[in-house]
């Protein structure tokens, strides 16, 4: 069949617009990371306390861009953002209005594009918070459910038209009464618990996902796993339909090249590590025995110890993140003793799994002046000793800084030789550059007393890790080393220089890091 010179005309248009199209699109898309880049270690991040780029005193989205080289200069090879999807609580952001789109305060779907975009130049990977559990109740969803009981959305929620009773979900009744029935809410009245059993639900939800996979997010950390689906007043908590659903969403995810789950599931994180549940999990019950250890204690250094042994090494390490009950800002807890504080950050960073860092961690931040609860942890990242604003924003912080901004903050940390933040890029170093240590097996792992010693291995490379938590020096025998193998000092440069066998003595309070060498 002949083509009319019109129809050549029409064809070589459509053909053209369909390149360009194209082109657009791989512009778009980002350059792709390393395979096993999540290995590295994670800094998680609250948008809005992190960077204002336009002085309204709330962090945003071209802040944390205008930052990128800041954590990669640390080391840093993933980021975890706390919620950034429009919200309704204007705050923490876990009250999600919608679904599929940026919250206003944070930028534009644009400026998360390019955040993918810069951020994979620089070798990092993003993954975002994503709620499934429940919406916010302002989400449109559920206001066309609340106001009309015939609405299609009733069913996307646990409505009941009596309310049951008998329930109690961490010391409240979780059913909220209206004027139309009661519905559940675990986290409380402002965020209404989805009908997981619904599919049309669930599909709501794996196309949220989709939406965020297709313009390239590398991941997502899955909030509340275990509350997804609430049986009744007694079996409300890790319900088997809840980890089957989980495992059913981290398939979806896992459908995409190179992405990484996290979920956070505080029942029973071993099991929700699985590859079949979520793949990763956050090491809930290591996190509160780190600044115990660094304090000294040993029955806290045994469990720290022990804790790998028998748990799955995807799971994810860490010493505080955004909720009041997995503790209080690092420094806090150590009471701002700089050298326990040194040995938690080696404690977490040095062991299997994936290590996520609270921001303002490496830079040794207390919790925010006069505030309590959350907000006294999720104050606004301390750039300079700028009392007023900690040279956040040029505006006025939407919330208090730092307590200790006069003496931590980013600028000083990162000019000193010895400070904290020198040491965590040390640390992620080791990380970065052994495999060992990033992914290898976890072996003859001690506690002799106040000293922790542990070996691991990948292929030929073997890494053996010590550290003294004491405050007096300390003999340290490591098993299955032979009397002829020389152990190379890794970390530090200075201090116990290259051994001979298994028995050394290691000054107090210290960290030392060996590669055995046959």
């Amino acid at each position: 069949m002949k083509l009319s010179k019109l129809n050549k005309g029409l064809l070589g248009m459509l053909t053209l617009a369909v390149l360009l199209a194209g082109a657009s699109f791989l512009k778009r898309q980002p350059q792709p990371l390393q395979e096993g880049w999540h290995h590295g270690a994670f800094m998680e991040i609250f948008v809005r306390s992190y960077k204002d780029s336009n002085g309204d005193g709330i962090g945003d989205l071209k802040g944390l861009i205008q930052s990128l080289d800041h954590l990669k200069d640390l080391g840093i090879k993933g980021i975890w953002l706390m919620p950034i999807t429009a919200s309704a609580d204007r705050d923490h952001g876990y009250a999600t209005r919608d679904f599929r789109n940026i919250e206003p305060d944070y930028g534009t779907l644009a400026d998360f594009d390019e955040l993918i975009k810069e951020a994979h130049k620089r070798g990092i990977g993003i993954i975002m918070d994503y709620v499934l559990n429940h919406s916010a109740k302002e989400h449109p969803f559920f206001e066309d459910a609340l106001k009309n009981p015939q609405s299609p959305y009733r069913q996307w929620y646990e409505w009941r038209e009596e309310k049951p009773t008998g329930w109690d979900i961490w010391g409240r009744d979780p059913w909220i009464a209206t004027a139309n029935g009661s519905y559940l809410a675990t986290f409380g009245a402002p965020m209404p618990d989805f009908n997981m059993r619904n599919p049309e639900v669930v599909k709501y939800h794996e196309d949220s996902l989709k939406f965020w996979l297709d313009r390239g997010i590398d991941g997502f950390r899955l909030d509340a796993v275990p509350h997804l689906i609430e049986n009744n007043a007694k079996d409300w908590n890790d319900q088997p339909e809840s980890r089957q659903l989980t495992g059913q969403f981290t398939r979806l995810i896992n459908s995409y090249p190179n992405k990484y789950v996290v979920c956070e599931a505080t029942a029973e994180p071993k099991v929700y590590a699985r590859t079949d549940i979520c793949g990763g999990a956050f090491a809930f019950g290591l996190e509160n025995q780190i600044a115990k250890a660094a304090k000294g204690e040993t029955e806290a250094i045994q469990k720290v110890a022990e804790y790998y042994t028998q748990a799955p090494h995807t799971l994810a390490s860490f010493a505080s993140n955004h909720d009041q009950f997995a503790g209080k800002r690092l420094w806090d807890q150590v009471t701002g003793n700089e050298v326990q504080y040194k040995l938690a950050a080696a404690t977490y960073l040095l062991l299997p799994g994936t290590p996520f860092i609270y921001y303002g961690e490496e830079i040794g931040m207390a919790g925010a002046k006069g505030l309590t609860d959350d907000p006294f942890i999720r104050g606004p990242y301390s750039w300079l000793p700028n009392e007023a604003t900690a040279g956040f924003t040029t505006g006025q912080p939407y919330r208090a800084v730092s307590g200790n901004v006069g003496t931590h903050h980013a600028q000083a940390q990162k000019a000193a030789t010895d400070g904290l933040w020198s040491f965590y890029r040390d640390m992620l170093a080791l990380r970065n550059t052994r495999t060992s240590l990033a992914k290898g097996s976890y072996e003859a792992a001690q506690a002799q007393g106040q000293v922790l010693t542990y070996q691991r291995k990948a292929g030929q490379e073997h890494s053996v890790v010590v550290i003294n938590y004491g405050a007096q020096a300390a003999p340290v025998s490591l098993a299955g080393i032979a009397n002829n193998v020389t152990l190379r000092a890794l970390y530090p440069s200075k201090g116990v220089a290259n051994q001979k066998g298994a028995q050394l003595t290691v000054p107090a309070q210290s960290v030392h890091v060996f590669a055995v060498e046959k």
